[in-house]
């Protein structure tokens, strides 16, 4: 598969999202600067974290009128992959191309930490090779990650699925405790109604290898690949 790193000024993570996917995963990926207008050819756009714009007004408010970002709306339109990984899900939100918006963590306090999270649909191309409440223990590093929606879209998002990770205990339990930011109904990941567009908090490129302390992280960058070859296969 071929996937776009979108950089923007501010973004700090697209290193590792290459390394991930080229080095350890064997995938062609590219860092795409944030004012290119044209994606065709890529598979898979991956909108990295960081402090894109340095998270001015709020997070993801300038990022979101890139010159990229119009490529961007047009490859989701078209059925294409877009993940947005912690800014990258700030981004998507501010865009509309996902629901719902990223506020302040409860705390007040910017939180770097392992957390566990819950796979609770495989039924998307980013969690097809997991199971079913598949606890996976990735790293968050973020300020405002609590996620919120208004009771409509909240529960729009339930009734179709669109929630892909809930943050869990290590048993994979619920709990006020285990929901690191003050996230509505725990939520750390949501999906867009045709589910190829995904955004979460955690950072499953800083848990791709065994070295790093977790390799659960990887499943998510091995579902792409693993969904991106079946279509080409179907559409040959």
């Amino acid at each position: 598969m071929r996937f776009a790193i979108i950089v923007f000024p501010g973004s700090n993570c697209e290193l590792d999202c290459q390394w991930v996917l080229h080095k350890v995963l064997g995938q062609e990926a590219e860092l795409v600067w944030h004012k290119e207008k044209d994606l065709k050819g890529y598979d898979c756009l991956v909108l990295p974290g960081g402090f894109a714009h340095g998270d001015y007004l709020r997070t993801g408010a300038v990022a979101r009128f890139s010159p990229v970002m119009q490529a961007v709306r047009q490859h989701a339109r078209g059925g294409g992959l877009v993940l947005g990984i912690c800014n990258g899900f700030q981004i998507l939100c501010e865009a509309g191309l996902l629901s719902g918006v990223l506020l302040r963590n409860t705390s007040l306090n910017f939180i770097c930490r392992d957390v566990y999270m819950r796979v609770e649909t495989p039924e998307t191309p980013f969690t097809a090779t997991c199971t079913a409440r598949q606890v996976l223990r990735v790293p968050i590093n973020h300020n405002e990650g609590r996620y919120y929606a208004d009771a409509e879209t909240l529960a729009r998002l339930k009734d179709n699925s669109q929630v892909v990770f809930r943050y869990v205990n290590s048993a994979g339990e619920i709990s006020d405790e285990a929901n690191p930011n003050g996230s509505l109904d725990h939520i750390a990941g949501v999906c867009n109604e045709q589910r190829n567009v995904l955004g979460l908090m955690p950072h499953p490129e800083r848990a791709a290898e065994t070295v790093l302390g977790s390799a659960s992280g990887r499943i998510l960058f091995e579902s792409i690949i693993s969904s991106g070859q079946a279509l080409s296969s179907t559409s040959r």
